[in-house]
């Protein structure tokens, strides 16, 4: 309120889930006219997706937008075959953006696409009827609890409209029983942090028991990379030392 913000005409968000809230308050209160949810990789220059300037907020903070023109996409299986709309896969991508290959050396370069010409992203997705895809995480960071897919993007996106958590990031840690189990990195919100069992408790009332994290580690910061994503292996190193210590 003390700044003139008149000037803000757009904004793109992506990298990580915010709440529906946030891209209301950034309308109404930073004045932003056009909002949007964008997806891409390096591999594939830049974009992959992106919502459309009239999307409701909701589709805006709950998606990733559509293809962008002259860009097919497939969710497909372990096997490659695609799946029903409304199921999680592999989210492949083909078009003219996709870079030709990883140079590996001055005459060496490794092609980044299958023989057909699909990318094979490592991002779980769904995609809805309109073509609108929701990346639920990225393939690799899946961990299976109890035979149950637990997917960490989905898990943060439900803990961060907690009012107490301001930043979170989910990874799954081993467990003798139920083979992994989520653990929680939390970095509280100016409004005060919950404690741990306030958290699971409340964790176990708006999700599936198998995504509940069973560890909440409240943190003063989280690993970034440079572009702003949290550094995964980081965590799991900093996890497996405080498991090794309780």
């Amino acid at each position: 309120e003390r700044y003139d913000l008149s000037s803000l005409r757009g904004c793109v968000t992506g990298a990580a889930s915010i709440p529906v809230e946030m891209v209301v308050a950034m309308r109404e209160r930073l004045g932003f006219e056009t909002i949007v949810t964008a997806f891409g990789m390096t591999e594939t220059s830049g974009l992959v997706t992106h919502t459309l300037r009239d999307d409701a907020p909701e589709v805006v903070a709950s998606t990733s937008g559509c293809a962008i023109p002259n860009v097919e996409m497939r969710v497909v299986d372990d096997d490659g075959n695609d799946v029903a709309v409304g199921e999680a896969g592999e989210l492949w991508v083909r078009g003219y953006q996709i870079a030709p290959g990883y140079m590996m050396g001055p005459s060496e370069v490794v092609p980044v696409a299958d023989e057909n010409g699909w990318l094979h992203t490592g991002d779980v997705v769904v995609m809805n009827h309109d073509g609108y895809i929701d990346i639920t995480d990225r393939k690799k960071d899946m961990f299976i609890m109890g035979g149950f897919n637990a997917y960490p993007a989905e898990i943060e996106r439900m803990m961060v409209e907690h009012a107490g958590v301001g930043l979170v990031a989910v990874i799954g840690v081993a467990d003798e029983r139920m083979g992994e189990v989520g653990a929680a990195f939390v970095v509280p919100s100016p409004q005060g942090a919950p404690t741990e069992q306030e958290l699971i408790a409340w964790c176990r009332e708006q999700m599936a028991n198998y995504k509940v994290p069973r560890y909440v580690w409240f943190e003063d910061t989280l690993p970034l990379t440079a572009s702003g994503k949290v550094q995964k292996p980081a965590l799991r190193e900093l996890a497996a030392k405080r498991l090794s210590e309780s």
